[in-house]
Parts: structure tokens; sequence; C-alpha cells
């Protein structure tokens, strides 16, 4: 049976440049792969076609070739090599399934490169309701994992460097074929790292990275809240092999106050006051986050009346403003009175007496006209 034109299969045209050959060898590929279509002759036969058709036209020397002389022109020594698996190499295969990224970096080659991003940290900041208010700079001291200076990182004594390792070849995983599909694995060797260090740093004893203390200072914004996190870039570990640093996380936990309680922006605290200013009135001082504030208490308040004041309470988050301290007024009862205030009250409760009489006759006299 005579073969189908290598442009025609692959659906492109003459002039396809390098990357149209590319994505259109991989979306047929894809399709027609026999790990995906199991028991499939016909699948699998088109799968060999398409790699054919990219083999040779991917190659600018045999594709001239072709162009020239058809298929003739590629049928004996310049023909594709196919091996057991259909493919030219390892890169094929993590490129046709985008499997490139799953133990690490590479480099343009496929190669795995050893760089990795260093860990990130999370510190647990406890602070006042106060700094909450206004904002704070807090010192920390985190303890993380840095760059040995001595070897720049490279875990390697001085004078000497890594050497790629023997079993993988410097790709930091071993390729495990299994029938028409190849599966990588993670180079036991190496630990994936694609180089072995034969001297290692005296320092780092190989590592590459040792614990260190790192003192810094932070500004907590004014408004944050329990729960609040702050990402500090590049301040977390070290990555190995000059990989990049994680990040700093520090979160948030604002201390109860004894006086406030506080839901969102808004404080809420209570207010003793005696019955004398509540039935009279009087103007009492009530403490806030930014010192005393006169509250003025009308004749005839009830215990449990809630006064507002505007914009005493926490910063808003971002600096929009203030929210607002709700006070809420409770009568205190003294629990021991002297001669004169047991004397005042003795005759106040006299004439309390008579008022709940003259208002049990007046209800008394409702009832009766009302039925």
């Amino acid at each position: 049976m005579s073969k189908r034109d290598y442009y025609e299969v692959l659906g492109v045209g003459k002039g396809a440049g390098e990357q149209d050959l590319k994505s259109a060898y991989k979306r047929l590929a894809r399709q027609f792969h026999p790990d995906l279509n199991h028991g499939n002759a016909e699948a699998e036969e088109k799968f060999k076609e398409v790699a054919e058709a990219y083999a040779v036209l991917s190659n600018p020397e045999q594709r001239a070739r072709y162009d020239r002389h058809g298929h003739a022109g590629v049928s004996s020594a310049g023909a594709p090599n196919w091996g057991a698996s259909g493919f030219g190499n390892i890169e094929d295969i993590f490129d046709l399934f985008g499997i490139g990224e799953m133990f690490g970096g590479r480099t343009a080659s496929g190669r795995r490169t050893a760089s990795q991003r260093g860990s990130d940290l999370r510190y647990d900041l406890e602070i006042s309701l106060e700094e909450a208010a206004e904002g704070v700079t807090a010192q920390l001291r985190i303890p993380r994992l840095e760059s040995c200076e001595t070897c720049a990182g490279t875990g390697a004594k001085s004078g000497t460097q890594p050497e790629a390792c023997t079993t993988c070849g410097g790709r930091g995983e071993v390729l495990y074929k299994q029938g028409w599909f190849a599966v990588p694995r993670r180079c036991a060797a190496c630990g994936g790292a694609g180089r072995v260090v034969e001297n290692p740093c005296e320092k780092c004893r190989g590592a590459g990275r040792v614990e260190r203390e790192k003192q810094m200072e932070v500004k907590i914004p004014a408004g944050v809240e329990t729960g609040s996190r702050l990402r500090i870039a590049g301040e977390g570990e070290s990555g190995a092999q000059g990989g990049p640093a994680g990040d700093l996380y520090v979160v948030i936990n604002v201390k109860e106050h004894e006086l406030f309680e506080r839901q969102g922006a808004n404080l809420y605290a209570a207010m003793p006051v005696t019955f004398a200013q509540a039935a009279l009135g009087a103007e009492i001082e009530v403490p806030t986050l930014g010192g005393q504030e006169a509250l003025k208490i009308p004749a005839g308040t009830q215990t449990g009346t809630v006064f507002r004041l505007k914009g005493k309470g926490m910063t808003v988050l971002g600096g929009r403003g203030h929210g607002d301290l709700y006070v809420s007024v409770t009568l205190r009862t003294p629990t021991t009175l002297n001669r004169e205030q047991r004397k005042l009250l003795e005759e106040l409760s006299k004439i309390e007496d008579h008022d709940l009489e003259e208002n049990k006759t007046l209800r008394d006299k409702v009832r009766d006209i009302f039925g």
C-alpha cells in the first residue's frame, strides 16, 4: 500500500513552519497514542504514520530530500529509526503529554535542573488591640535555612564542583518503558538533583544550606484582625541549588481586651452608672482607645441603653476611616450603704410606693371603664 503524503498526514501545508509541524504532531499523536487506544490496531498504525511524518519533516535535511524526491528520498539510510517506542528521545514524550514539570524544572534541552524553590514559612504574631488600631512595627526573629556562604549553595567543598550523576546522566530521573508508554521516575542515585557531591562542603555537609536566625522588622498596618495574613516575598527559606527563596507569611492574632469587644471596625463596651446619674442625668467619662471621652447621660436613662460615639472605634484596614464605639449603660446597685444613704433611699422608697399605689388605682379605673 502506498504511503500518504507526509504533509497530508499532519494536515499542514508545504510551507508550514517548525511550530506548525510540532503543534500538528502533538495533537495527532495524543489522539492516536496506543496507550489511549487500547487494542485499536488502526489507531496504532496512524500513530506510527504521524510519528514518521513528523520525524522527516522536522529534520531540515530529510525534509529537503523529501520535498525533492518524495518518499524515495527518505526510504533508505535516511529513514528515521523508531526504536521500541516510536520516539526519538525522552524529551518527545515529556513534550507530547505535558509532563515536563512533573519532577521539577527543565532546561531547553529537557534536562532537569537541580534548583528548587525554598519553602514558605509561617510566623504567628500576637499584638494588642491598641497596636491593631494604630499599627505597629514588630521585631521578628525567624529561624530558617539560608544558602551556605562557604560553598555558595553548591554543597561542594571549596575548589570543587558537583559531578553529573552517572545513573541518570544528569537528568535527575530515569525513564522506565512499559510497552508503548514511558514513565519518568526520580533518580534514586542523586535524589532527583541530577548531580552528586563527591567532596561535600564542611560547613553545610553537602546540603548547600545552613540553619540561621534572621532578625527583621515588619510593619503591621492599622486595622488588622485576628487571622489577617501578611506576605513578605522572598523572606522564606533559601532555594536549593540556586533556586528562588520562598515567602514569609505573618499571621496576626489580636489579644482580647479587658474593656472592649471588637466586631469588625466597631467596638462595644459596658459602662456602669449610679441610680442618681441615670435618674437625674449626668456627664460621665468613657474610656476609648484614644483616651477619655465625655458622654452625656440624659435624665431617665434606663439600664441597657446604648450610646454611639462616632469614629471612636478601630481604624478600618487600608486607612479608610474609623469604626464607632457603642457604650451600653448598666445601672450599678451599691452593695453597702452608710446611714445617710440608707435614710435617703428609705424616703425615696416611700415616695415610690405611693406612686405605685396611685398607678394601681388608675389602672383599676381604666379596667372598669373598658371592661
